[in-house]
């Protein structure tokens, strides 16, 4: 699930995003270390996709059964591979120090690999009947929610809220000292983080990854050494706080609505897990 908007968003394989906190350059920590945001209780997060992707596989395979298809993999390959790519969205832009220094804007090729099927590939049967059962497991998990409704609202306000976050007289000032402090080391005077990461000089490939050339990755490292200097993805992330705060403030009802919509699904998924997961433990 990711949010859209201006926020940074590239066609990539998931790659970990960590932060370099100021104090202590080696010191890795995740960007959700900045602390928790107003709008992640009423968020669709990476757990609940995780997930809904295994209690889909468990719900497909027993509709694969009852269509003629014994033994179908819960993570089958296609009678053809597709090109494989996920969609990363970071909200502060590259963070990690160690990472910009060998990758710059990209990441290690090696870990495209994890997104691959682990199961065996489908069958020319098998994958004629796919499209039905995997049509049917979806209305399986999102029973009784109305998916026309305010079915993951926190969602669709994001992009009203993130132009909100852009328009902070604060963090477009912190952006300004950060733009500043990247140029003096003699690199291009970026209007913001998310400009120096999308910047045409670093060409991606079709699985969104860059080519890690050197004035890319020494690129990357002033943007990363100027963000712990001057403390902008803090900055940053206490605007996103205040205006997803207001938002919610504004939105109350609607927000409340999501949520339950979204416990409504995160229950299913759990019924889903605990019938055929045991299930499938026991076969």
């Amino acid at each position: 699930m990711t949010m859209r908007g201006w926020r940074l968003s590239v066609v990539a394989v998931l790659a970990a995003i960590c932060v370099s906190g100021p104090g202590s350059p080696d010191a890795n920590r995740t960007a959700s270390d900045l602390g928790p945001l107003p709008a992640d209780r009423y968020a669709y997060t990476t757990q609940d996709y995780q997930r809904s992707q295994r209690a889909s596989a468990l719900l497909v395979r027993q509709c694969m059964a009852e269509h003629g298809h014994p033994g179908f993999p819960l993570d089958p390959r296609y009678p053809t591979d597709p090109v494989v790519a996920t969609a990363v969205g970071t909200d502060y832009g590259v963070l990690d120090l160690a990472t910009a220094r060998r990758w710059g804007y990209g990441w290690d090729p090696a870990k495209s690999l994890a997104l691959l099927p682990k199961g065996r590939r489908m069958t020319s049967a098998e994958y004629a009947d796919f499209p039905a059962c995997n049509a049917e497991a979806s209305r399986r998990l999102l029973r009784g929610i109305d998916v026309k409704g305010d079915w993951l609202y926190a969602s669709t306000r994001a992009v009203e809220v993130d132009k909100a976050v852009k328009r902070d007289a604060g963090l477009r000032a912190a952006w300004d000292v950060w733009s500043r402090c990247v140029a003096d080391q003699g690199f291009a005077r970026y209007p913001d983080p998310v400009a120096a990461y999308t910047d045409s000089a670093w060409p991606r490939g079709s699985d969104g990854n860059t080519r890690h050339t050197q004035r890319e990755r020494a690129t990357a490292v002033a943007d990363v050494t100027c963000k712990q200097r001057h403390h902008t993805a803090e900055l940053w992330h206490a605007a996103r706080a205040q205006q997803q705060a207001l938002d919610i403030a504004r939105h109350r009802g609607r927000y409340t609505a999501g949520l339950k919509a979204l416990r409504t699904y995160r229950a299913t998924i759990a019924e889903v897990l605990r019938k055929l997961g045991q299930r499938d433990a026991g076969a």
